[in-house]
């Protein structure tokens, strides 16, 4: 069949364009490749799997009456009540009968001012535009270790965990990998299990969720004054309004004052810690105050000194890898069944049979959890074979490392969007929000092409180019490049490096891109 939109993927922001689609008057389809809606919150099913965006704004700002009728019950949501939440709006909006579940997209081609997009069982359909809400954080990064596919236990990993609960109790589980994920994870699976062993090469950041219930008040005083709050939130940095950095910088404060404040933001929880005081991401020296805290922080709560070492991160500024948010990490180290091996000193030599083999010997397991995070930004639109205009390839396009413009269309890719896509905010501000502006911007061009006659727009020769400019040099004013992170491809062999979101806050981004359409979409060709 052929459509208008033909949108890839049934997260937040692939179902707000296909609703945002209907709702435009295009017939759309949809094809999702997991069994339901959900996105990143349908595969990252792993135990304490949590949100780091409070769950007010981490929600849908399209519908009023979706605000008003939905209650979240804790301030950072954990991931069944996020499904729970996408599963009522798909029902709430009819975006069930929009989406192929478990069908997977595997190529897409460009042909005659549309788009025909193949499944992976071979099936064809054709549209004139295709949106992919792939997700920025959505394709697992399997590293390569000898004998990974050798271990005779139980195996999962955290991206992809099963939907059936998993028994811990009385095996001896390992977890490799020590970002959000595997962070999250392990508090959860050291209460059950009787011993964990957990394998760190990088130690992170993390700062307590503090997820308590919202008190009905707060709920009440939060739908009363939604609207103002979205409008806030646009403007700020990160979409999250309830995070405004101190005005002083922490130098500028006596060192008991820098701790109170820290202190403050320590108890709150979340994220946005990052961001505790405005110059964080951009001044050395209140970043290294934030981050000695936060290291001091490690040291009282880890009983064995030798342990709390291993875990403070030394090879990076506090916030340039993104901060994890946990449920009692650092404390977990204090079981008696749970042992933390330093991959620095005592890396894996390889994955056997009965276990993970290090230099000092073989960590006997009964279960392993693949905790070792995503392909950034790009993975999900690489694995796909996508090729545009004259038969170009995305991968020949990206060879050097993503190139877009606004962080939503790719040169010689006529009348394909991406959300949340590298040059984008993405995961540095609320992607909901910034998916939900990326949607209204996108619709407003197709009507924008409709009225003058055009069949297809492009990115016009250099628009990408100078995009990037602007992209690294909103990087380049903070101290984001100065970790090897996945916010830079880092931890993909063979991936290109390249800082890939604009850092420059989610209001810049959103200024920018109305810009572009106020003057006529100059970085645009239409034809």
């Amino acid at each position: 069949m052929s459509y208008d939109v033909i949108v890839i993927g049934a997260g937040f922001a692939g179902l707000a364009a296909a609703h945002r689609a209907r709702r435009a008057g295009l017939t759309v389809h949809g094809f999702e490749a997991g069994d339901d809606v959900g996105g990143t919150w349908y595969w990252n099913r792993y135990p304490g799997a949590r949100c780091d965006v409070e769950s007010v704004d981490y929600s849908y700002s399209f519908d009023e009456d979706l605000q008003q009728e939905w209650t979240w019950s804790e301030r950072f949501a954990a991931q069944p009540e996020i499904l729970a939440y996408l599963r009522h709006a798909a029902r709430r909006f009819g975006l069930y009968d929009l989406f192929e579940l478990a069908t997977r997209v595997a190529a897409l081609r460009y042909t005659g001012s549309a788009w025909d997009v193949t499944t992976a069982d071979g099936r064809t359909e054709r549209a004139r535009f295709v949106i992919l809400a792939t997700g920025s954080l959505s394709i697992p990064n399997i590293p390569a270790i000898p004998g990974a596919g050798d271990f005779r236990g139980e195996v999962y990993r955290t991206a992809q965990w099963p939907a059936a609960p998993v028994a811990f109790a009385g095996k001896r589980v390992g977890i490799i990998g020590t970002g959000s994920s595997g962070i999250q994870t392990a508090p959860e699976v050291a209460r059950e299990a009787a011993a964990l062993t957990v394998f760190q090469r990088t130690a992170n950041y993390s700062i307590p969720a503090v997820s308590a219930p919202l008190p009905a008040e707060e709920i009440a005083a939060v739908k009363a004054g939604y609207a103002a709050r979205r409008a806030r939130t646009r403007r700020g940095l990160y979409g999250s309004p309830a995070h405004d950095p101190h005005p002083v910088p922490a130098p500028q404060l006596t060192p008991a004052e820098a701790t109170r404040v820290l202190q403050e933001r320590w108890a709150y929880g979340g994220v946005y810690f990052a961001r505790t005081f405005l110059d964080q991401m951009s001044d050395a020296a209140t970043n290294r105050i934030a981050g000695e805290f936060v290291q001091g922080q490690i040291r009282r709560i880890v009983r064995d000194p030798a342990v709390a070492e291993d875990l403070v991160p030394a090879d990076h500024p506090i916030g340039t890898k993104r901060i994890c948010t946990d449920s009692g990490y650092f404390e977990t180290f204090n079981r008696p069944n749970v042992r933390l091996v330093n991959l620095r000193r005592d890396p894996i030599e390889r994955i056997e049979p009965g276990g993970v083999r290090t230099a000092t010997g073989l960590h006997e397991l009964d279960v392993l959890i693949w905790a070792t995070g995503f392909d950034a930004f790009t993975g999900a639109a690489a694995r796909m074979d996508i090729r545009g205009r004259d038969g170009v390839a995305l991968s020949a396009i990206w060879s050097g490392g993503p190139l877009t413009y606004l962080g939503l269309l790719v040169p010689g890719l006529p009348n394909l969007v991406l959300l949340n896509g590298p040059g984008s905010t993405g995961p540095l501000a609320n992607m909901v929000l910034c998916a939900e502006q990326q949607i209204d911007w996108v619709f407003d061009l197709l009507a924008a092409a409709g009225q003058r006659g055009a069949a297809a727009f492009d990115v016009a020769p250099g628009a990408a180019e100078r995009w990037s400019e602007v992209v690294d040099e909103a990087a380049r004013r903070t101290l984001f490049p100065k970790a090897r992170s996945w916010y830079l491809g880092s931890n993909i062999e063979g991936k290109p490096e390249r800082f890939m979101p604009y850092a420059g806050g989610l209001g810049a981004y959103v200024d920018l891109c109305a810009a572009e359409a106020d003057a006529g979409y100059p970085g645009l060709t239409f034809g």
